[in-house]
C-alpha cells in the first residue's frame, strides 16, 4: 500500500484526472490479477502431480518478483526524491517526481519480464586460453568445454532450447565436454527424453561429468528410503545412457602419444549446510605428483578449503552459484548479491599457480530468469 500511497502523490503533482484514472485502474488491475493468480496456483498445487507443481511453483516466484522488486525500487526513489523534494522548484517537481517515479517503477518490469521471456534461454560461449608451464607438449592447444548446473526440470521438457545451447557446443569442436553438476532439481523424471538431446553431443577424448548438491535427492521428502536411492540410481545411470563417464572421487587418465594429464572427478563438497560427499584424497590416490591434473567439483568452496591448501592440481572446475542469476558485468568488473556468500562466485580466480573457473550454470533454479548474468558455456584452450 505504500507503492498506491506514493503512486497519489505523483499523479496528484500532474493535474490530469484522466491520467490519474488510467495509473490507478493499472495499478488495481495487476495488483487483483497478482493476487487471483497467486490464489489459483496454491489451490491448485495441493491436487496437482509433482511434475507440474515445479511448473507452478516457478511460476509463482515469477509473478512475485516480477510484481514486488519494481514496486520496492519505486518506493524507495519516491521516497528519496520527496525527501530532498527543496531541491527542485514547485514546477520542476510537477516534471521530475513523476517522471523518475514512474521510470523508476516500469524499467525494473520490464527488464524482469526480458530475463524471464529472453535472457533466460540466451546462452552465452566464453572464451579462455589458459597457459601452464606444466602442460606436457602433446596437450598443447587441448580444447574443453564445460557446462554445469542444467537443471533439466527447469526447462520443463522444451528439448529444443538445450539442443540450440548443444549446437554451440559442437561447433567449438572440443576435444573434451565436461559437467560440473546439478543435473537436476531433485528428480530422476525430470530426465525423461533428455538422453537424445544430450548424445548428439560430440567429443574425441571424451565427455565426463560430476555430481553437485541437487543430485542426490536431498532436498525432497521421500516416503521411504529405498525411494530415494532408487531416484539417485536412476539419475547416476542416466550419465551412462548418454557416454559421459561419471567421475565418483575417481580420476582417468587421457593420453595423447606418449604422453598423458588426469582428469579427477570428486562428489559434491560444500561447506554446511551443503553436504560432504566429496574425497578429494580417494581421487588422488594413485595418480602421480608430477602429472598434470584436472579437477572437476561442483562447489567452488572446495577450491579454497581443500584444493589449494594440499595439492597441485593445476585447473578446478566448479559451478553452483549461478552468479546468482543476477548481476552486474562489464569487461574486467562484475558484481553480484552472490558475492556475499561465496568469495568466488562467477568467473577466473588464481593463487599461485593454480586456476579456477567458476561457470554461471546453463539452467536456472527458483527465479525463472536471469539479469545481466546469461547462461554459459565456457571453453578452454590449453597452452
Amino acid at each position: 500500500m505504500l507503492a498506491f500511497y506514493w503512486l497519489q502523490s505523483i499523479t496528484e503533482l500532474t493535474g490530469s484526472t484522466v491520467f490519474k484514472k488510467v495509473i490507478n485502474g493499472l495499478f488495481f488491475f495487476f495488483l487483483i490479477g497478482l493476487v487471483t493468480a497467486i490464489l489459483v496456483l496454491k489451490l491448485r498445487m495441493d491436487a496437482i502431480s509433482e511434475k507440474r507443481r515445479h511448473r507452478l511453483i516457478t511460476s509463482l516466484y515469477g509473478l512475485t518478483v516480477s510484481s514486488l522488486v519494481p514496486k520496492v525500487i519505486f518506493v524507495i526513489v519516491i521516497s528519496i526524491l520527496y525527501v530532498s523534494n527543496y531541491l527542485f522548484t514547485k514546477e520542476q517537481s510537477r516534471i521530475v517526481v513523476p517522471l523518475v517515479g514512474l521510470i523508476s517503477g516500469f524499467l525494473p518490469f520490464f527488464i524482469i519480464m526480458y530475463a524471464i521471456g529472453k535472457s533466460v534461454y540466451h546462452f552465452k560461449v566464453y572464451k579462455l586460453r589458459l597457459a601452464f608451464d606444466s602442460l606436457p607438449a602433446s596437450f598443447k592447444g587441448l580444447r574443453i568445454v564445460q557446462i554445469s548446473d542444467a537443471h533439466l526440470g527447469s526447462f520443463n521438457f522444451k528439448y529444443h532450447i538445450v539442443e540450440r545451447a548443444f549446437k554451440k557446443i559442437n561447433n567449438l569442436k572440443p576435444d573434451i565436454i565436461v559437467f560440473t553438476g546439478d543435473l537436476v532439481n531433485n528428480y530422476a523424471w525430470e530426465l525423461e527424453g533428455w538422453s537424445q538431446v544430450f548424445k548428439k553431443l560430440v567429443a574425441p577424448l571424451g565427455k565426463f561429468a560430476v555430481l553437485g548438491n541437487h543430485d542426490y535427492g536431498d532436498y525432497s521428502e521421500w516416503t521411504q528410503k529405498t525411494e530415494k536411492q532408487e531416484n539417485f540410481e536412476s539419475i547416476i545411470h542416466f550419465f551412462k545412457k548418454i557416454d559421459f563417464y561419471l567421475l565418483r572421487n575417481e580420476a582417468i587418465k587421457i593420453n595423447r602419444g606418449q604422453e598423458e594429464i588426469a582428469l579427477l572427478g570428486v562428489e559434491n563438497w560444500g561447506k554446511p549446510p551443503f553436504k560432504q560427499y566429496g574425497d578429494l584424497k580417494k581421487a588422488l590416490d594413485g595418480v602421480p605428483v608430477h602429472l598434470f591434473k584436472i579437477l572437476l567439483s561442483h562447489d567452488p568452496s572446495h577450491w579454497d578449503e581443500e584444493v589449494v591448501v594440499d595439492t597441485n592440481i593445476a585447473l578446478t572446475l566448479s559451478g553452483h552459484t549461478h552468479g546468482a542469476q543476477a548481476g552486474i558485468q562489464y569487461k574486467a568488473r562484475a558484481w553480484s548479491p552472490i558475492k556475499y556468500k561465496y568469495k568466488h562466485w562467477a568467473g577466473f580466480y588464481q593463487k599461485d599457480n593454480q586456476l579456477l573457473y567458476v561457470n554461471r550454470g546453463l539452467g536456472w533454479l527458483g527465479f525463472p530468469g536471469r539479469v545481466g548474468m546469461r547462461p554459459e558455456i565456457t571453453f578452454f584452450e590449453l597452452v
